[in-house]
């Protein structure tokens, strides 16, 4: 075997641990309602945090603001889904997987 490709690998590999660990440094906010909602994850896609506004919160109509949650979490994996391609989209590019 190309001792050429085995160093290749591993300098892969670190580069790939790398960017997974900066990943799990970095955030994405989604929001919905115009920002009244917002939902934190990181850029692995991991739950950090919910921020809901006072103008959001209506007793009679919980329906809307359970609405808007989901919508700002789909907002947020979206964006760290984005974020992780970013990321990885150069380190992937030359390997010729889908999606990158």
């Amino acid at each position: 075997m190309n001792p050429n490709i085995l160093k290749q690998a591993r300098q892969l590999q670190q580069q790939l641990a790398k960017i997974q660990e900066e990943l799990g440094n970095e955030t994405v906010t989604g929001m919905a309602g115009s920002g009244a909602v917002q939902v934190t994850l990181d850029g692995h896609g991991q739950f950090r945090a919910i921020k809901v506004e006072k103008s959001a919160v209506d007793a009679d109509d919980v329906e809307t603001l359970e609405d808007l949650i989901g919508i700002a979490f789909k907002d947020a994996q979206t964006k760290a889904s984005e974020l992780s391609r970013a990321r990885m989209g150069p380190l992937a590019g030359g390997l010729g997987i889908p999606g990158f």
